[in-house]
């Protein structure tokens, strides 16, 4: 028997299908991103971990010992690339942070379980290594988009101590989930992103960052684009519902759509990239 809530949450979840110029705007991407990575100062492909998915990179802020944005990429956990969103780091770097931006094993080929690992591997990775990179490892915060944002929530509710015994419980100081998903019950219902990942009822449970606490009150922003679709709303909403003692701002971005608040993130002088810079200098 058919599920019908699976057409509604493909309609709902499916951006390509939202957004349909979303080709120019992923060719836009990696082309503004090569420019990026031939003109800025930056280290690539730095190995986190031992799976060939587990890979940085770092683009350095002219001062020393400058806070970290680490940037954790969207695709439904499955596509996409670190080096498609090289065009974000100018912003930041500018005005005096430095960025990295993580890459994860993508399903099939890694569950979600193991996609969180990942990242927290990469977390991990970046503290261990703040003297040699020469940034502030008190000063870490996170941004997600998307599937990503999803990831960066998770990192929210780590216990980094029982992660690593060197490892601080407020290894992150702050957090910017931009249009992320947070609930994942609904995605175990649109078959076209649950053929790649297999999310079960107990999945849900243990990776819906929405029914987990936070494991130290860290403060973090939301934002979704005015022009997303209900549940990606939603989704935002309920994240600041739950973990509303922290929430410093949930932006509605007007104008804007799943994939161009991206762009938002890294247009320095837009509202979100101010929100950003201020959880960076607290």
């Amino acid at each position: 028997m058919k599920n019908p809530d699976a057409d509604y949450y493909t309609r709902q979840f499916n951006a390509r299908l939202l957004v349909p110029e979303h080709p120019i705007i992923f060719t836009r991407w990696k082309k503004d991103s090569l420019r990026v990575r031939r003109t800025s100062a930056g280290l690539f492909d730095l190995a986190y971990g031992e799976a060939p998915g587990e890979r940085l990179d770092f683009f350095p802020a002219r001062g020393s010992a400058a806070p970290l944005l680490v940037f954790i990429h969207g695709g439904w956990w499955r596509s996409l690339d670190k080096s498609d969103f090289s065009f974000i780091a100018p912003a930041y770097t500018a005005a005096g942070f430095n960025v990295a931006l993580t890459n994860y094993t993508l399903a099939p080929h890694a569950s979600l379980a193991d996609i969180v690992r990942e990242q927290l591997r990469a977390i991990a990775w970046l503290y261990r290594h703040a003297e040699q990179y020469d940034f502030d490892p008190n000063r870490i915060v996170v941004a997600g988009h998307s599937a990503g944002g999803h990831l960066g929530a998770m990192l929210m509710a780590a216990h980094w101590p029982v992660f690593g015994a060197d490892l601080p419980r407020d290894l992150i100081k702050g957090a910017v989930l931009l249009s992320g998903i947070f609930d994942l019950e609904p995605v175990r219902h649109a078959g076209f992103v649950n053929d790649d990942l297999k999310l079960t009822e107990s999945d849900v449970g243990m990776l819906s960052p929405a029914w987990l606490p936070q494991a130290h009150p860290t403060p973090f922003v939301t934002a979704y684009g005015a022009l997303e679709s209900d549940e990606f709303r939603l989704q935002t909403e309920l994240i600041g519902r739950q973990w509303k003692s922290t929430l410093q701002a949930e932006l509605a971005l007007p104008g804007l759509n799943h994939l161009t608040v991206c762009d938002a993130f890294g247009d320095a002088g837009h509202a979100l990239h101010r929100a950003t810079l201020d959880l960076l200098r607290r």
